[in-house]
């Protein structure tokens, strides 16, 4: 039971989030329909059901159905799209798949030493779930070994698909987000638009905060930024910091002020609040008045009121021209969307 628990703990992948439309497609894909290519060969959505329905739906937690299922899609996709890769390239040099896979990836892998399992267990306790070394140690050599090997595996499959064009055409399902006055980076006619809804008070809101700012430096004009209000009703001093950055855009100084707060999250009670204003130089007597007031606590609900619509249920929560992101994720996971969304604009 322990060393299941151990695998379990190991295989699981968890979304970085602070807790509190539907989705449209032109039309319901058919069995029939091609969703993916390989050169000329075409995989249909038979072929990809026949793997992807057999996922268990405890692999996708408590996302929407029909995010599930473009997920479940999706990865049987990528393994169809890679198996068909590399069975090409073995017909090409006349040898079978497995003795191409153990020439070009098992071969290349180098073997995980002591020190590194040891390294990973120290780093990784709550994972392991207070198992002894001993115990866990050849899972977690096995683990290391997988993850490399997925790794080689994926730098020779990026050979193949430079050799071979490949192509995926299954629509994602995309998200409707009501339209609202959010502060705003960027032009309102950049192929991608990324909504983020966030909360001042949150640390995984602070931790996505660099990697937007990586995201938007590295793409620069083609993303429209839009930032919405989401205060988790467990951060008390979130909801205030939200309506006080609003007070701070009626006089210009929204992103200075939005900064300034991802810097000093220890410090956002009232007084915080409007000493941050008077850092930054605004007037502080009007700044202190519509804090007061509380003149944009309407707009903060809003923005809150429209994420649950969209179905945002912790922050940060992210929606790519539609399609979300939840939690803090790392900067592959949005370059790989945001570039998946530029090829499908470029290809229609």
């Amino acid at each position: 039971m322990m060393m299941k628990r151990v695998f379990v703990a190991l295989a699981v992948v968890t979304f970085c989030a602070c807790s509190r439309t539907e989705a449209r497609q032109a039309r319901q894909p058919l069995p029939t329909d091609v969703v993916a290519t390989v050169g000329s060969t075409g995989i249909t959505l038979a072929q990809v059901d026949e793997r992807a329905l057999e996922q268990p739906a405890s692999n996708f937690g408590s996302i929407k159905l029909s995010q599930a299922l473009y997920d479940a899609r999706r990865q049987a996709i990528d393994e169809i799209v890679a198996n068909t890769l590399l069975d090409q390239e073995a017909k090409a040099r006349g040898v079978v798949r497995a003795t191409l896979i153990e020439k070009e990836i098992s071969d290349k892998v180098a073997p995980v030493g002591d020190t590194e399992v040891v390294n990973w267990y120290q780093a990784n306790q709550a994972r392991v779930q207070g198992a002894s070394l001993d115990q866990v140690r050849a899972p977690i050599r096995a683990y290391l070994i997988q993850e490399r090997m997925g790794v080689a595996r994926e730098r020779f499959l990026d050979t193949l698909r430079v050799k071979t064009a490949v192509r995926v055409t299954l629509e994602p399902p995309r998200q409707m987000v009501a339209v609202a006055k959010g502060a705003t980076r960027g032009s309102a006619s950049a192929p991608i638009e990324m909504i983020e809804f966030s909360d001042f008070q949150c640390p995984y809101c602070l931790r996505a905060h660099s990697t937007i700012e990586q995201v938007l430096a590295s793409y620069g004009d083609k993303i429209h930024f839009v930032y919405r209000h989401y205060p988790v009703p467990g951060h008390p001093n979130a909801k205030p910091a939200a309506e006080a950055s609003e007070c701070a855009k009626e006089q210009g100084k929204f992103w200075e002020y939005h900064d300034r707060l991802f810097a000093n999250t220890s410090k956002l009670s009232d007084a915080d609040l409007k000493q941050h204003a008077a850092a930054l130089g605004l007037d502080t007597a009007k700044f202190n008045a519509c804090l007061d007031s509380h003149k944009y606590q309407s707009l903060v609900d809003a923005d809150t009121k429209d994420g649950d619509a969209a179905g945002v249920n912790g922050t940060p929560a992210f929606y790519i021209n539609g399609r979300m992101v939840s939690g803090a994720q790392p900067i592959e996971v949005f370059k790989k969307l945001i570039d998946d969304e530029l090829a499908r604009k470029n290809t229609r």
